[in-house]
């Protein structure tokens, strides 16, 4: 059985090595693209060898750890049967939704978030990703990069009503491939000096992960995890500036919705400011569409076209809530150019 699960990280007839028993969770040399199915690969040879889960996966679902033991001995045994052994994200989705389709919906969809892995064959129904709130309206992802799921969002990283700063847990496979050997190195030793009280060595370290754009941040274990940052620019809607009328207002209604919330954010690739650029999701809510419909941001429209963002718009307009309340409001993008040409 290890061999056949080494074999889905190494590829055939390899003789790659791999430290999956040492740092389950990080296979070597795999791309982020394959970096889920590489992961649950060695996570299940990891688990063949010792009977241990992921650490890092209880900030993910709900269930026990003895509930987690019991997914990864069904999965492993589902990966021997499986015939061939899943390859893509996609196959390994369908493995984990087949495998655990009576348990807990909450507790299967975290498990993919983990691994990065797709949810659209979760429900037999379209992807989470097509779904928006109450009107139900769709917006297909087209040109998504890729997706972030986000640690609780700050409330003091929510600079306005369509810029906000996030975070994501570094620990988990999709993640985890990206980062830097040295910032690993860097958190673990972190933590060892923050356990030994070494406070001065602590402070620099902790200057050298957050100088690399990640941080240190407090898990739902009271532990302390490394995460990424990320500046979001909400794609397709632009709020109004703070100090425009309805400015505070769009980011008071900004922080109602996602402030302590974790986010799913399809990425569509970074703006001149080097901001992520993407769609906002919080739960089942679609944030530009909220934001657009009851009238706190504007329609982007030299940036995206798409119909959607025109209708609600259009919807806010008709119903005169939020900043079509005023008789001409100013377009934020005419008033960021006033302010450039000192008017």
């Amino acid at each position: 059985m290890g061999n056949c699960i080494l074999r889905a990280i190494c590829g055939k007839g390899s003789d790659t090595k791999t430290d999956a028993a040492a740092e389950p969770g990080v296979p070597n040399r795999i791309s982020a693209a394959t970096a889920g199915v590489s992961a649950l690969a060695a996570d299940l040879l990891h688990f063949d060898i010792t009977n241990q889960v992921p650490e890092g996966l209880s900030q993910h679902v709900t269930s026990s750890k003895k509930a987690q033991i019991n997914w990864y001995r069904k999965l492993l045994e589902a990966w021997r049967d499986a015939k061939p052994p899943p390859k893509t994200p996609e196959d390994a989705a369908k493995l984990i939704v087949q495998t655990l389709k009576r348990h807990q919906k909450a507790d299967v969809e975290g498990l993919l978030n983990y691994y990065g892995l797709p949810l659209a064959k979760q429900t037999g129904s379209e992807c989470a990703t097509h779904h928006h709130t109450a009107s139900n309206s769709k917006l297909k992802p087209d040109g998504v990069k890729y997706e972030l799921n986000t640690l609780p969002v700050d409330i003091k990283c929510i600079a306005d009503g369509d810029t906000i700063t996030v975070f994501a847990d570094a620990t988990i496979p999709h993640e985890s491939c990206k980062v830097p050997p040295e910032i690993k190195r860097a958190s673990k030793e972190y933590i060892k000096a923050s356990t030994t009280k070494n406070v001065q060595r602590a402070n620099n370290l902790r200057k050298t992960i957050t100088d690399a754009g990640y941080r240190m941040m407090p898990s739902q274990n009271g532990n302390e995890i490394l995460a990424k940052k990320y500046r979001i620019r909400l794609r397709g809607i632009d709020a109004p500036e703070s100090a425009m009328p309805y400015g505070k207002e769009a980011k008071e209604e900004l922080v109602k919705l996602i402030k302590g919330k974790k986010l799913k954010i399809y990425v569509y690739g970074d703006d001149r400011y080097g901001r992520c650029v993407g769609d906002v999701y919080c739960g089942r809510i679609f944030i530009q569409e909220h934001m657009l419909k009851k009238g706190f941001a504007w329609h982007y429209t030299a940036y995206d076209q798409r119909p959607e963002l025109e209708m609600w718009e259009k919807e806010a307009r008709m119903e005169r809530v939020g900043l079509w309340t005023q008789k001409n409001p100013e377009k934020p993008w005419e008033w960021r150019k006033e302010q450039r040409n000192g008017s």
